[in-house]
């Protein structure tokens, strides 16, 4: 982290990203320092404290939304809101640092018009920082907003009321919550209408476009002290969904959560689903019924075998590393996990390790440190360049060279998923279980009974 970030500050200082093969720095998301804020919780937590005040420095200097332009002057609210707003939020909570509350206020309260959009409180997925046209949802979806973008915005806001004392953070990103409407099973369909909340297709699946609206529902209630009863009763009726009508296993034992297009099984699961191996532990382990309960000890066998899935996916490649999602063969046995033609390619992803962390903080087992390593090991040999990491186009490829793209999310989760799960003591300090909630871009913060 240390080298990586240092090439970031040669390169790309203040850039959204570091390009790491042509050694130059690029502003995918319109020009707000991205990984540079989305990096700040991770120094601190590796006690890079020198890093972390040169970074303050250039926020205090150079960060202001009014300058943000990105292709078309929209930006993501959910991406903004996970990355940028949730960095801020998160190493401010850590350091106390006063500029960081004020950039978020600032940021928050740029995005927060839009859930202004909707007659029932729905927000639209783009945005201007910096005021008109209004928000609006991507052309690509139909005018359709995605469940897993309208949300995932709550960790922040409700944290943004909370440190602010203004409960219309929290009011208004909690109602999108009573608004969007499930199946009966507890599942939700991915593109929903903004003024209804009903379905506009009828796909459901926890990976791309769902995934974290499901994470959020659990993460809310242990953010709020396991108080909203509400939030944690969706959550166990979706999880109930899933293991209804998702949970598949192969003739090989393997263990994966499909899709459902149009009430059929699609038998895939996206690197991105890998978050529910720590998710169903998480939720085994806070279960008010007790973790002794059946349905706790039923999710925890789920998520220990969703996250043995998601380390076969890696090892199981010529090159350790996973392919964006997986095809899984039900009649197979050795080779069930198959790496799909239209992508076999890795993008630095941290949701597996994730999981690792999760689970060794949770259950305590070794096995899972030494899983990690080998992902590592494997990120190391085949996505490092002179000055940073790229992704791999083809995981079962050896001979791949590093595409020219750093996400952000390499330093803010993977790096420090895998340092967490390396460094016991470091990881006490977010003790997922008793004291903080991630966002799901790995942004610690304190839970509402720490304050």
């Amino acid at each position: 982290m240390k080298w990586v970030y240092g090439n970031y500050k040669k390169y790309a200082w203040g850039k959204d990203e570091l390009r790491p093969t042509s050694k130059d720095g690029h502003d995918p998301w319109g020009g707000m320092g991205v990984t540079l804020v989305d990096s700040l919780d991770t120094l601190w937590l590796m006690g890079l404290k020198g890093e972390f005040d040169e970074s303050i420095d250039w926020i205090k200097s150079s960060l202001d939304f009014n300058t943000v332009n990105p292709g078309d002057g929209y930006v993501s609210v959910f991406e903004t809101t996970i990355r940028s707003l949730g960095g801020l939020l998160s190493a401010y909570d850590m350091s106390q640092e006063p500029v960081l509350k004020e950039k978020a206020v600032d940021l928050g309260d740029r995005l927060f018009k839009a859930f202004d959009c909707s007659g029932i409180g729905i927000p639209c997925g783009q945005i201007r920082l910096n005021g008109n046209p209004a928000p609006k949802n991507a052309g690509w979806t139909g005018g359709a907003s995605l469940l897993a973008e309208v949300g995932t915005l709550q960790v922040e806001f409700r944290y943004l009321s909370k440190i602010t004392g203004n409960p219309t953070y929290k009011e208004k990103s909690d109602h999108v919550f009573d608004v969007i409407k499930p199946q009966g099973d507890g599942l939700y369909y991915t593109f929903i209408s903004k003024d209804t909340g009903e379905r506009k297709q009828d796909k459901i699946t926890l990976g791309a476009m769902g995934d974290s609206y499901y994470e959020y529902l659990l993460k809310c209630w242990i953010q709020g002290g396991m108080k909203e009863d509400h939030l944690r009763e969706k959550y166990d009726k979706a999880m109930e969904g899933v293991h209804k009508r998702l949970l598949q296993k192969t003739a090989g034992g393997t263990v994966f959560i499909a899709d459902l297009n149009s009430g059929r099984l699609d038998y895939k699961m996206d690197h991105l689903v890998c978050f529910m191996g720590g998710l169903f532990v998480l939720g085994a382990y806070t279960d008010p019924l007790g973790i002794d309960s059946a349905r706790a000890q039923r999710d925890l066998r789920a998520g220990i075998d969703i996250t043995e899935t998601c380390y076969q996916m890696y090892i199981r490649q010529p090159t350790g590393l996973s392919p964006e999602y997986a095809r899984f063969n039900m009649g197979g046995t050795s080779n069930d996990i198959q790496v799909p033609g239209d992508a076999p390619h890795y993008i630095l992803r941290p949701e597996t390790v994730e999981s690792f962390f999760i689970l060794h903080q949770l259950t305590g087992d070794e096995k899972y440190v030494d899983m990690g390593w080998k992902v590592f090991q494997a990120i190391e040999k085949h996505c490092k360049t002179e000055v940073g990491y790229g992704g791999i186009r083809d995981v079962r490829n050896t001979n791949m060279r590093p595409d020219n793209r750093m996400e952000s999310f390499f330093l803010a989760e993977t790096m420090k998923y895998l340092y967490l799960l390396f460094d016991p003591t470091s990881a006490s300090k977010v003790d997922v279980l008793h004291t903080h909630v991630f966002n799901t871009e790995s942004h610690p913060m304190r839970r509402f009974d720490q304050f």
